[in-house]
């Protein structure tokens, strides 16, 4: 179906998406194939893609599954070559695979830092470097699924905050870098409903209802709605968009509303 658009945006598009087993990114994965993209979901639990892609399959889509890790860059090329085999030259990469668990930093070891880091951040590079040779160039879109703890502090959210500031910059530099050949965007989500993420952050009625005066729209976004926002920047609608980091998260950043709920939460050192 052609959803809020009214028609189908991406036929004859392919496209990778890591993290595209659950969540967000299997959100965005089943707009793309329902706008005409082949889709590739990469993750690390086979039957976790297996059974994603078979739902796109049903509803009429064109998906497969090519389990690796992002942060064994190895194991990504392979499944991206595979990718490539499967569907042909790619169009659009989404690099979605993220990690995250509320935290303090005295409470917090050194490895959980850098499994957060290693994931969000070194697996987002991991992923626009080994799928660069497989792109159709000019004209792929690469979009990166950062946060708005990127550029809004939050505690017990140290190690979040730092990879996805890594993960808008490095969007920036690669945008710079890869223009006019590759367009790279990022999309900046705040709370979401129904994903895991959200259910560890707001794991009571009560702290989502906090949450939820902090938010001017007054409710979390659906994936739904960022699976349209990554529809349009990866449309030609949007051919003249690079570099950029596009907050959906319902004005909820404006001023850093949410922040003293999360410091409520925090235990003291």
């Amino acid at each position: 179906m052609a959803g809020v658009f009214g028609q189908k945006l991406l036929v004859g598009k392919n496209a990778i998406v890591t993290g595209g087993g659950s969540g967000i990114n299997f959100a965005i994965a089943r707009r793309f194939a329902e706008h005409g993209a082949k889709v590739a979901l990469i993750g690390r639990t086979k039957e976790k893609l297996d059974s994603a892609s078979d739902e796109i399959r049903k509803a009429g889509g064109i998906a497969s599954g090519h389990p690796a890790d992002v942060r064994e860059y190895d194991a990504l090329v392979a499944a991206i070559k595979s990718a490539r085999e499967t569907h042909g030259e790619i169009d659009l990469v989404v690099c979605g695979a993220a990690g995250n668990f509320p935290a303090p930093a005295l409470g917090m070891s050194a490895n959980g830092f850098k499994a957060v880091v290693d994931i969000d951040l070194l697996g987002t590079f991991n992923t626009c470097r080994a799928a660069y040779e497989h792109l159709k160039r000019p004209g792929a879109s690469i979009i990166n699924i950062s946060a708005t703890q990127a550029f809004s502090p939050m505690p017990m959210q140290a190690h979040v905050c730092a990879a996805k500031a890594g993960v808008d910059m490095l969007t920036k530099c690669l945008a710079i870098e890869w223009g006019p050949d590759v367009r790279v965007n990022s999309i900046a989500p705040g709370a979401v409903d129904d994903t895991e993420g959200m259910k560890r952050l707001a794991p009571t009625p009560e702290i989502k209802k906090q949450i939820t005066r902090g938010i001017p729209l007054r409710r979390f976004a659906t994936k739904d709605e960022i699976a349209d926002l990554a529809l349009f920047l990866s449309s030609d609608a949007a051919k003249f968009i690079t570099g950029a980091i596009v907050v959906c998260d319902g004005g909820q950043s404006l001023a850093g509303l949410g922040i003293g709920i999360m410091a409520a939460m925090q235990p003291r050192p």
